[in-house]
């Protein structure tokens, strides 16, 4: 994976956990107009991500995807909800990331 391809990854994790917020601002309050940004946003969202699909196929994507997802929320929830997460949560997550590091580790001459 280079660069490119990483901006792309992180642009589209950004822009979800946008679209995720204001789509729990139209959980708690209600609004056509909110809940038709939340959507927006995921449809800019997937088409980022079309990048990444693009350049290390679906499966790769997608996994890559749930880790940095993953990541930015346990970071969201710590900093503005205050929540902490156990040390049974933190192994989990470290096993995701490990996980999916094994994935997208280059294989021999594959990228």
């Amino acid at each position: 994976m280079n660069l490119v391809v990483l901006a792309w990854l992180a642009s589209s994790t950004a822009v979800f956990m946008a679209a995720n917020s204001v789509l729990k601002i139209y959980a708690q309050k209600g609004g056509l107009w909110v809940l038709v940004a939340a959507l927006a946003l995921f449809c800019l969202g997937n088409t980022l991500m079309v990048q990444v699909m693009r350049a290390n196929g679906l499966g790769l994507a997608l996994a890559l995807s749930v880790i940095f997802q993953l990541v930015a929320v346990m970071a969201v929830a710590m900093v503005f909800f205050g929540e902490r997460p156990s040390a049974l949560q933190w192994a989990g997550v470290c096993l995701g990331v490990v996980a999916v590091a094994m994935i997208a580790w280059p294989q021999g001459g594959q990228g």
